[in-house]
This record gives structure tokens, C-alpha cells and sequence, in this order.
């Protein structure tokens, strides 16, 4: 297993780094997470320009067709600003979950639009329930004179406030077994019923998306119904190694504004850094960084290389989110009262970590996961 970049990786990592520092530097995302903004118009259209809205979409559907490796590159950059928005949201994970359970039709008419920046999609899932999974997804679809009718209330939806398409789950079914009971809807931002209000506290447009008569065809069904959860779960299986490449650059950039903190911050006419305790806090996240990175990695290569990962890919969820929280812990223990500061970039950081804890499942959920697979 070779883990070194290739040279047009490299470039790819470069590009991506001076476009998080000029485009969107740390003061940007700072003014970001106060005000719930995930994205401006100039930056998506220059990620657009650049092909990372698409990368893992097929060039058949106006793509780039990259290995997930060379997206885990640009999205191990972009994690380390925090970089807010809907990069993964709509260029992975959505166009993921249409890759993998839409129609050839909807395909050719949702992704090219998704590469190129005009669509962003996003994923409505959990009913309020304090748990991920088929079990969570409640709302029953009506079916009425041909159509679905969509009633409901879902909370804490990434970049709700940036996306116009939803791609919503909603219970068809009635089997025994939860998966199999679960439909996905395209529905858009515009259609009548469908309301967004925008929630604070959080980096980036987390919002909560209210369904009320939502009256859509049953063309607006994704794939076949009752089929939503496989393709759901197929796309989760590919996307969330690329969630925690940017969780591993997000450690990355954490342990080095940290470890030179401890440089340069002094007391007692000596660098913190030679104090036993705070040393302890800098190894405990360089332990979460390495693990989360070692992780993502075996997961990415088994994804590229065709070799069966989904026990991998829930090992490096569970970590790398894990791993993540516990850094910005250590650094919060390292900076002290300097680290709660809204300017400071520990902040975005230490709200980021605790958003994608608990996003796609938190890590107990996927260590139950790893229960049922076998690759590992």
C-alpha cells in the first residue's frame, strides 16, 4: 500500500492550499461562523473553475472522474481552514447517493448541473431522533391522486441555507426490516410547503427544513421506491472516507498552530512547551491525528484499488471523528482562556469537530457497523 502522493496529486494539494489561504483565509472563516455563512458566490465559482464540485462525478456526466484519493486531497485542504459549505455535501455525498440509486435520466439531468456549480444538492434524513440510521427516518410519504405527499420536520440539515435541490428520505414501506422501507424524494427549495429557517451556533448554514402538504410526482422519486437506503448506504460507504480526509486536515491544522503555541507562548521566562502537561496535550492530539489519518487512508486505498472496505470506512469514521473532537480538546486544554476567543481559529475548529461527530453517525453508530463487515 503506497501512501505517497503522486506528482499530480501534489499539484492538486498545492492548488487547493493557495486557494484556501488567498480565497478564503482565516479571518474570512472566522466572519463566517458568526454569521452562518457557508459559501459566497466567488468562491463556489472558483472551486467550480477549478472541477472540485465534480471530481468523483463520471466524465460521462460532466465530471472530472477522480480516484477518491485525489478528492481526499483537495478535502484534507479545505479542512484545514475549517472551509465552510457545501463541497461535500453536494459535490460528494449527493452526487454520490444519485451516482448510486437514480435513475440514467436523472443522472444526466442532476449531475452535470451539480459539476458545474448551478445545483447544490443536499441530504434530508434523520427525523429528531438522537440516533443515525433506517431506524431514524419515521415520516411516512402519502401517496395521494398519483402523487407523495411530504409532511415533517427535519433538524440540523447541512447547508440547508445554500442548497435549492433536497434529497429527502421518507418512509414507503412497511417491511420488518428498516431499510427496506425508505424512499428518496428530489424536491427543491421552491416548492410549496417546503420552508428553511436557518439555525445559529454552528460553522457553516445548518438549517432545519419543514415539509408541510408537500405535494411532489412520483417522477420526483429517486431510483425505485423502497430502495432509497442501499443507495444511500452504497453512496455513504464512498463519501465518508472523503469527510475524513478533511477531518484529518482539520487535525493537521490544529496540532501545528498548537505545537507553535507552545514555542512562542511564554511563562515563567520559558516556553510552555517544556512543561510535562502541556507536552501530554500535544501528544494526546498527535495520537488522534495519526490514527485518524492512518484510518482514512486504508480506506481511501481499498475504495481505489477495488478491494472490499466497509468495515475500513466505518473504522475511519468512528476514528477520525473521534480523533478530531479529542484534538481541538487538547488544544482548548493548551490555549486556555486565548483558545475561546471568536477570533481566534481554534473556535471554527472546536465547533466543526463537534458538528462532524455526530454527522452521517457518530462513532459508536459506526463501530456497531463494523459488527456485520468482514473485510477487515
Amino acid at each position: 500500500m503506497d501512501l505517497s502522493l503522486t506528482d499530480s496529486q501534489q499539484m492538486l494539494k498545492a492548488s487547493a492550499a493557495d486557494f484556501v489561504k488567498n480565497e478564503i483565509p482565516q479571518r474570512a472563516i472566522t466572519e463566517f461562523s458568526k454569521k452562518g455563512i457557508g459559501i459566497t458566490p466567488e468562491m463556489w465559482a472558483g472551486a467550480a473553475s477549478l472541477g472540485w464540485l465534480g471530481m468523483l462525478i463520471p466524465r460521462e456526466y460532466g465530471g472530472g472522474g477522480a480516484s477518491f484519493s485525489d478528492a481526499a486531497v483537495v478535502f484534507e485542504e479545505l479542512g484545514r481552514g475549517p472551509v465552510p459549505g457545501p463541497f461535500f455535501s453536494s459535490g460528494v455525498l449527493s452526487a454520490l447517493t444519485i451516482l448510486e440509486g437514480g435513475s440514467e435520466t436523472q443522472k444526466r439531468e442532476l449531475l452535470p448541473d451539480i459539476a458545474r456549480g448551478s445545483r447544490i444538492a443536499t441530504l434530508v434524513i434523520n427525523d429528531p431522533n438522537p440516533f443515525f440510521g433506517p431506524e431514524a427516518v419515521e415520516t411516512e410519504a402519502v401517496e395521494s391522486g398519483g402523487d407523495y405527499v411530504l409532511n415533517g420536520m427535519r433538524p440540523f440539515v447541512h447547508d440547508a441555507m445554500d442548497a435549492d435541490t433536497f434529497i429527502c428520505a421518507f418512509k414507503t414501506g412497511s417491511s420488518r426490516y428498516p431499510e427496506q422501507n425508505i424512499t428518496l424524494f428530489l424536491v427543491t427549495k421552491d416548492t410549496p410547503g417546503v420552508s428553511v429557517r436557518g439555525l445559529r451556533g454552528f460553522v457553516g448554514p445548518i438549517g432545519e427544513v419543514a415539509f408541510d402538504s408537500v405535494r411532489v410526482p412520483k417522477s420526483a422519486v429517486l431510483g425505485a421506491p423502497n430502495g432509497g437506503w442501499p443507495a444511500l448506504d452504497r453512496a455513504m460507504l464512498k463519501a465518508i472516507p472523503v469527510l475524513c480526509s478533511y477531518q484529518v486536515g482539520a487535525c493537521q491544522q490544529v496540532f501545528e498552530f498548537t505545537s507553535e503555541y507552545t514555542r512562542t507562548r511564554v511563562v515563567f521566562a520559558q516556553p510552555i512547551g517544556r512543561f510535562q502537561r502541556v507536552q501530554d496535550h500535544v501528544i494526546d492530539l498527535s495520537i488522534h491525528m495519526d490514527g485518524a489519518r492512518w484510518t482514512t487512508n486504508e480506506a481511501l486505498w481499498k475504495l481505489d484499488s477495488g478491494r472490499d472496505a466497509r468495515a475500513s470506512v466505518h473504522l475511519a469514521k468512528a476514528v477520525a471523528s473521534e480523533g478530531y473532537y479529542q484534538a481541538c480538546n487538547s488544544s482548548f486544554e493548551v490555549h486556555a482562556g486565548i483558545g475561546t476567543d471568536r477570533n481566534h481559529p481554534l473556535v471554527p475548529h472546536g465547533m466543526m469537530s463537534r458538528m462532524l461527530y455526530q454527522y452521517l453517525g457518530n462513532p459508536r453508530y459506526h463501530k456497531l457497523q463494523m459488527v456485520d463487515a468482514e473485510d477487515l
